[in-house]
């Protein structure tokens, strides 16, 4: 790997990964917000990958909704 934004994809990967393997709602949302983070990073640095970001960067935002909506 010649560019540190590879590592940052492949972080992106495992935080993604990770959350389908876990069972309370609120961490699987807030695991999988950090891997959409982790890939609009990636899709930035990697040469403005808009379709890595786009749908990241939407994600990201819904994630953050239902972390932060009331029952």
């Amino acid at each position: 790997m010649n560019n540190w934004s590879e590592y940052v994809g492949y972080l992106a990967s495992i935080f993604v990964v990770v959350s389908f393997l876990l069972k309370d709602i609120k961490t699987i949302r807030t695991v999988n917000l950090l891997g959409c983070i982790c890939f609009v990073i990636y899709g930035i640095y990697s040469g403005m990958l808009l379709p890595i970001i786009i749908p990241n960067a939407v994600l990201a935002v819904i994630q953050i909704y239902n972390i932060l909506k009331k029952n």
